[in-house]
């Protein structure tokens, strides 16, 4: 009976684990590298966009890498191999790396962005320091921040394509204008629950006048299920809007 060699086949053993501990390493570096960078950035807005932008990205690589890592220490072990055991270990390793994946998708993708949006309306609402008095600033409502909006900004307003905040020092008069997407975030489906129902498609049925309300479609479908839906949108030229009805299907 051949005996086997427990060291034939230690300098992949060693290798392997070494590239489990460097992906690890890389993985941590990655989510240290976000929570820092969140963590020196001074102004809100900027941390708003960073997290819509980055933060589901970030941890997904973060996460993709330190599966990586996870296969390669899985397979660091190893004292007996032929062909039927490399495509044994091989295919459970990638079955057990896809699921695993698999499954943190789904959370980044469904339910953390729950999560999110909490810290992303703490961050858009939370008060501005003007830089001329370093007292907080006021955030102008819908009809008073008209007057800092010129036409084409109150035009993408009207149709829900992009929302400025106005911010103003009352003090001295300073004035930050922010912008955001109207339509980016998801909202919470009625059908599924989960945060994957977004605005796919507008149309004007009918462009406001000086004298008469204007009417805009906007059509919803949720990312997950599939569900669909219509909700019909008064447009006024003297005010921003005003929702003349719920969701329907």
């Amino acid at each position: 009976m051949n005996q086997i060699d427990p060291t034939q086949y230690a300098s992949w053993n060693e290798m392997a684990k070494t590239i489990a501990l460097v992906a690890w390493a890389i993985s941590i570096l990655i989510a240290l590298y976000h929570v820092v960078k969140l963590a020196t950035m001074g102004d809100a807005k900027s941390k708003y966009d960073y997290i819509n932008r980055m933060e589901i990205k970030t941890l997904w690589l973060a996460s993709i890498v330190l599966i990586v890592g996870c296969c390669f220490w899985a397979n660091s072990n190893i004292v007996e191999l032929n062909a039927l055991w490399i495509f044994v270990r091989g295919f459970v390793t990638f079955a057990m790396g896809m699921i695993v994946a698999l499954i943190i998708q789904n959370l980044l993708k469904f339910y953390y962005p729950f999560f999110i949006e909490k810290r992303l309306k703490v961050l858009r609402y939370k008060p501005r320091v003007s830089p001329k008095t370093g007292k907080a600033m006021k955030l102008l409502s819908e009809e008073e921040e008209d007057a800092y909006l010129d036409e084409g900004m109150q035009a993408e307003e009207d149709v829900f394509s992009i929302d400025y905040d106005v911010w103003k020092d009352e003090e001295t008069g300073y004035v930050k204008i922010e912008r955001y997407s109207g339509h980016l975030h998801a909202l919470q489906c009625p059908e599924c629950n989960y945060q994957t129902f977004k605005v796919v498609r507008e149309e004007i049925l009918k462009a406001p006048s000086l004298d008469q309300e204007g009417e805009l479609l906007k059509h919803y479908q949720c990312g997950y299920c599939g569900y669909k839906a219509k909700k019909t949108v008064t447009l006024r030229t003297s005010q921003k809007f005003e929702e003349s009805s719920a969701a329907t299907a």
